[in-house]
């Protein structure tokens, strides 16, 4: 049966258009089944009916007149229920329901599965036959499996318009994927495709390694050229952290990160464009095993400088279009930074990629830029989808493809409210975050590069909460030294002196390969990562604390955080050294303070030994992304179960209610670093705990300011009173929902559906 599986799948697969792998498909399941009749129901969930889309052995005239209300016949049960119905006699079951025109009167034995795509219901694959049989678990199991294969064709050809329904016609389609940059756009879907295959190059031996390291130099060069022209059209528009990311590409392109290692290949035999996809292809695959959401999206950023360097290699310039729509919303397998700086702002409006997440570089300038973008989009059909008109949410990570006419209403109503508060809320944005009764709540931002946008941010926040430092260990081939790391962390410390800046150590391991340190597990997630690894090489962590002191110098604005802590013991340990820090440049005559120390709360089990961290460490900072994925067990970047990543769990606001009141009954003060931090809702339920300051993306800074400033503290103390009685997440945001609109504040919340 399984050979048959495959094969039947493979015809399917294989079909010119979905008609016809309809009628492929019921066909074979028909013959592989020895059965009488197969046939295929399509739900239309506006109509809440299923249709009679292909059918063979019931009368065909029978197609796309036959409508079945969910729950009504065997049908509309199996629908229904969402699971099969295996009847020996269908005619004796209570909701059988007879239907002249298909000719079925004939037919006793009844196998119906669902066919289901992320949670959706699609339809319904039924087998029939004259004689009284009883399906065995083969046939149930042979069927239930072919109809999981047919949910995402299906879910495709919806998608691209490519599926024929006599009565359905003109229903949308929606997509979900990760929701990486807030906002709402509606416009023309615009696929772009790589500049270049770097799977789809030959092993050749050079005649000349001269002439091809001259080539990959001026492909390089040229590549280089096209980064910066991208950086120079984006100057005006977006802030100096965001064109740092231009600095980085600049650099992965240098000569200690690119070039010399692709030379080193050509001088071993290889011709410049293998060598060039031999190269990327290894540093893609050590970065695609990080768990860290931003640094894995390097792996994006190298492929995509890759591919560019690799078309001009091949004499081919990177593929982009020479005119772009109006409204258009970018749509590929991968969105790079670069692409995004090629698309006139004008007329980019949004950004949908099957890959990347919301830490990536071009989420992060998105971002910046106010589009709205939606990552991860893993279902997403690029085929035929380019020119189809869409709506894209990026505040739920949906893509609406061939939007109804009230839909389309809908939406365009939201994007008029959401631009006239963005000019409202910007003239708020040097006022304090203090409550109506007057209590303050300290708003900081994370960061993750090198430069980063000081003097728009300093006189609206209170400091850096989280300052990322393993972007410069990402681009090159070897461990930075200490002079190196010392200039990045004093560009960053007096750009924000005299604010605080809280520096994570580097934070790397098997979930966080690094090129040149490579570590292969079979789990990453719950690996050598964090602590565990800058403890077992304690001469990388003492380059890099030496390094922070070094340039906290005369500033005294450094905080050193300590990342995925698990027991006190660690603590202990990096305590030591340091202190060893300290007293060696004393030694050479380099006096330094010592730095106020905290640990990130990530782990769980560091919520129980919150008394033993206290006596060690000045503060605490709550990771609650990652404590939300490790209480949950949900990867929030994955959006096959992103719908399980809920930072509004019971579970998980229990467990920041108990670490507030221990770091309160502690006397340390408490941070809390997330996308919970920027939620206006969130950030009301973390002050009402006693958080002491929240630190989150620079772009969720004005609404978050605008909730704490329209409602007092004793209010939002209510609030969590409230919700800390409630059982499901569902019943936590339905409260917070009807709370913020009583308060007037339903506008700061993501529109609801």
């Amino acid at each position: 049966m399984l050979e048959v599986l495959r094969r039947v799948i493979q015809e399917v697969n294989g079909a010119r258009n979905l008609d016809a792998a309809l009628a492929t498909m019921v066909r074979r399941i028909r013959k592989a089944m020895q059965t009488d009749v197969c046939s295929f129901y399509l739900y239309d969930k506006e109509l809440e009916s299923l249709v009679l889309m292909e059918t063979i052995g019931l009368r065909t005239q029978a197609v796309g007149r036959v409508v079945l209300p969910l729950g009504e016949g065997l049908v509309g049960l199996v629908a229904k229920r969402s699971e099969p119905l295996n009847l020996e006699d269908a005619r004796s079951h209570p909701h059988f329901r007879y239907f002249e025109a298909t000719g079925e009167e004939r037919y006793s034995s009844f196998l119906g599965v669902p066919i289901i795509h992320q949670r959706q219901m699609l339809g319904v694959l039924v087998v029939q036959q004259a004689e009284k049989r009883r399906y065995d678990d083969e046939d149930e199991a042979f069927l239930v499996t072919m109809a999981a294969q047919l949910a995402g064709v299906l879910a495709h050809a919806l998608a691209t318009g490519n599926l024929t329904r006599p009565s359905l016609a003109g229903s949308q389609a929606m997509f979900k994927g990760v929701a990486s940059s807030p906002g709402i756009a509606m416009g023309e879907a615009l696929v772009i495709a790589p500049p270049a295959d770097l799977n789809s190059v030959p092993d050749l031996v050079p005649n000349d390694e001269a002439f091809e390291i001259a080539r990959l130099k001026e492909a390089i060069a040229k590549t280089r050229d096209e980064i910066r022209a991208a950086a120079e059209r984006l100057v005006n528009r977006i802030s100096s952290q965001e064109l740092a990311l231009f600095d980085v590409y600049q650099q992965m392109l240098g000569e200690a990160a690119l070039s010399e290692e692709v030379e080193k290949r050509i001088r071993e035999g290889q011709w410049a464009p293998g060598a060039l996809a031999d190269v990327v292809r290894r540093h893609v695959q050590y970065l695609e095993r990080v768990d860290d959401d931003y640094l894995r999206e390097r792996a994006a950023d190298i492929r995509d400088l890759g591919r560019r360097v690799l078309a001009h290699l091949q004499e081919d310039s990177p593929d982009t279009p020479n005119t772009y729509p109006d409204n258009a919303i970018l749509v590929g397998d991968e969105i790079s930074v670069a692409m995004l700086g090629e698309v006139p702002r004008d007329k980019l409006k949004g950004l949908v990629s099957v890959r990347g997440s919301s830490t990536s570089h071009v989420a992060i300038v998105a971002r910046a830029m106010g589009i709205p973008t939606v990552l991860g989009m893993v279902d997403l059909p690029l085929p035929r989808l380019s020119g189809a008109p869409v709506v894209l949410d990026g505040h739920r990570g949906r893509l609406f493809v061939r939007p109804g006419d009230e839909l389309r209403s809908y939406y365009e109503t939201l994007i008029a409210e959401e631009d006239a508060l963005n000019a409202l809320l910007e003239h708020e944005q040097d006022l304090p975050s203090i409550t109506t009764d007057g209590h303050a709540v300290p708003l900081m931002v994370n960061t993750g590069l090198a430069v980063d946008a000081a003097a728009l941010l300093k006189s609206r926040i209170s400091g850096v909460g989280l300052y990322r430092t393993e972007v410069p260990f990402m681009i090159t081939e070897r461990f930075p030294g200490e002079k190196e790391q010392m200039r990045l962390y004093r560009d960053q410390l007096e750009s924000f002196s005299p604010l605080p800046v809280v520096m994570r150590t580097l934070d790397i391991g098997g979930d966080k390969d690094l090129p040149y340190f490579p570590i292969e597990e079979e789990n990453a997630f719950l690996g050598w990562r964090g602590m565990r690894v800058t403890l077992d090489h304690p001469e990388v962590l003492m380059v890099q604390l030496r390094a922070m002191l070094k340039a906290s110098q005369a500033l005294d604005n450094l905080y050193v955080l300590f990342p995925m802590i698990t027991n006190v013991e660690e603590v202990d340990e990096a305590l030591k050294l340091l202190d060893r820090a300290i007293v060696e440049l004393g030694e050479e005559g380099i006096a330094v303070q010592r730095p106020q120390v905290g640990v990130m709360i990530e782990v769980p089990a560091t919520i129980y030994q919150m008394d033993a961290l206290a006596k060690r460490v000045d503060y605490f900072s709550v990771g609650s992304n990652d404590l939300t994925q490790y209480l949950l067990a949900v990867d929030r970047n994955n959006p096959r179960v992103s719908d399980l990543y809920d930072a509004m769990h019971p579970a998980l606001l229990g467990a920041l209610v108990e670490l507030s009141q221990d770091a309160k009954r502690l006397n340390k003060p408490i941070s809390l670093c997330g996308e919970l931090a920027g939620d206006p809702a969130g950030a009301l339920l973390l002050m009402a705990m006693g958080f002491t300051s929240l630190s989150m993306n620079a772009p969720n800074l004005p609404k978050v300011r605008a909730a704490i400033r329209r409602v007092s503290f004793r209010d939002a103390q209510k609030l969590l009173e409230e919700i800390m009685c409630l059982d499901t997440p569902s019943q936590v945001h339905e409260h917070l929902e009807a709370r913020m609109e009583a308060w007037e504040l339903s506008h700061l919340m993501p529109p609801k559906d």
